[in-house]
């Protein structure tokens, strides 16, 4: 059996047989997180949905810190690698074998970028994440509009899906319901509200709308989910 650890906005902790793993820890800076970016000595992964400074957040500096491998786009782990880093580059539709299951890149309707010296530069595609853990699997959105390809997800037989509800970047509470439909998850986790002004959402409206299509836990900064 593993969990899953909510950490806030859209970062959280995975753990199970074979793997320890944050997915996009924003932690510092992030007033919602309910830990620091010091807070985990062992990792094995870090999975980086794409290059905003939400998201890619503190993964360079933990991956420093404790030797973990960041698996992303390729693009950005190629940027990333330029950095001193460990990392895996995959790309949107790939599926490889991980000494604890899976991993498929999923298609994610967004941007990607990075400052470097004051100018934007783009850093590769964004992307969701298909974790299969023991059999169970997690899949990870990252940040996307509501998109047709999500209905490919229904045959992966999803356990868990962390889906973004915040509107103005990401799907809106509406959009996200329509995803559910279009995945059939088990379980759905919502994920990227309430942290900045232009995303204030309510998830137990959510809740309320997905009901009868999925099991929705509103999980809060520390939560911890079983799978």
């Amino acid at each position: 059996m593993g969990v899953l650890q909510f950490l806030g906005h859209s970062a959280f902790y995975v753990e199970g047989e074979g793997i320890r793993a944050l997915i996009d820890p924003f932690l510092s800076g992030n007033a919602m997180a309910s830990e620091g970016p010091e807070a985990r000595a062992k990792l094995d992964y870090i999975f980086v949905t794409h290059a905003h400074g939400d998201h890619l957040g503190d993964a360079p500096a933990i991956a420093k810190r404790t030797g973990a491998t960041v698996v992303a786009s390729n693009e950005l782990a190629a940027y990333l690698a330029g950095k001193g880093l460990k990392t895996i580059g995959m790309h949107i539709g790939g599926r490889s074998k991980f000494p604890f299951g899976r991993v498929k890149l999923t298609p994610a309707f967004h941007g990607s970028s990075v400052s470097e010296g004051g100018h934007v530069v783009c850093a590769d595609v964004p992307c969701g994440f298909l974790l299969e853990i023991g059999g169970r699997k997690i899949y990870h959105a990252g940040d996307t509009g509501l998109t047709s390809e999500m209905t490919l997800l229904e045959a992966e037989g999803v356990d868990i899906a962390l889906l973004p509800i915040g509107g103005h970047y990401v799907m809106d509470t509406d959009d996200a319901v329509r995803a559910v439909g279009f995945i059939k998850p088990r379980k759905t986790v919502p994920m990227h509200y309430g942290t900045f002004p232009q995303i204030e959402a309510n998830p137990a409206e959510f809740a309320a709308k997905a009901a009868g299509m999925t099991e929705v836990v509103v999980m809060k900064p520390g939560d911890t989910l079983p799978f």
